[in-house]
Order: structure tokens, then C-alpha cells, then sequence
């Protein structure tokens, strides 16, 4: 019995494309107009509650315990072991947000992971 190798359907590549861009997109968002941004920062420290506050204070909690680049790292390396299109998109979620929201190193890595689990043997031909 052999095993089929992991290859990726042209929808599904559109779908993780969507995904990628979606979640890199919102996260410069957060990142440029939630955390970084003086007026939005001094206005959420001095009490302000709004979505964008409490959005740039989870994000803030996030990436100071590095919990991006951690879970990247995990699901990437599930990924290495047994690769699933659901397994892909968490960690390209996972590892997007990293790498904007200061949690580079680990992400970098997740991506390299990520990117080798399609590193896989061709299948022997007769």
C-alpha cells in the first residue's frame, strides 16, 4: 500500500493565498495603526475601549510571550510529520502574525518548515 505524496490543488493554493494575504493584511493593520501609532497608543493606555484597544492590547499580550512564533513552530513541525491543507493554513496564519507582530525568529523558522514539508521523495517510476 502506498502512500499518495502531499500536493496542493490549484483551489487550494488560491484559498491559502486568500488566507495569506488576509492575515498579513490585518496584522499590518494592527500593528501600524493599533500598536504602533502614538496617538491610538496614548488614547488605549489612558483608558479608551474600543475594539482597536482591546485588539492592540491581546495582540501586545501575544507577542510579548512570543505565542506566534511558539505556535508556528508547533504547527509547522506537525506539519513536517504528517502535512494537511489544515495544518498549512494555521501555521501560515500562525507564522504571518509572527513575523509582523515582532516574533520573528520562530516564524522564520515555522516558514522553513513550513516550506520543506514539501520536500518530499518523487515516487519511484517502473
Amino acid at each position: 500500500m502506498t502512500k499518495k505524496p502531499f500536493r496542493l490543488t490549484p483551489y487550494q493554493v488560491q484559498f491559502l493565498l486568500v488566507v495569506g494575504f488576509v492575515t498579513v493584511g490585518s496584522a499590518l493593520y494592527v500593528r501600524y495603526l493599533a500598536v504602533e501609532f502614538s496617538q491610538v497608543a496614548l488614547a488605549c493606555d489612558a483608558g479608551l475601549q474600543t475594539l482597536v484597544c482591546k485588539s492592540r492590547s491581546v495582540s501586545t499580550v501575544l507577542f510579548k510571550n512570543s505565542v506566534f512564533g511558539i505556535v508556528a513552530l508547533v504547527v509547522a513541525t506537525l506539519n513536517l510529520m504528517r502535512p494537511s491543507i489544515v495544518l498549512l493554513t494555521v501555521g501560515l496564519i500562525a507564522a504571518g502574525l509572527g513575523i509582523v507582530l515582532y516574533n520573528v525568529v520562530l516564524s522564520g523558522l515555522a516558514i522553513g518548515l513550513l516550506i520543506l514539508g514539501f520536500a518530499r521523495p518523487a515516487p519511484a517510476t517502473a
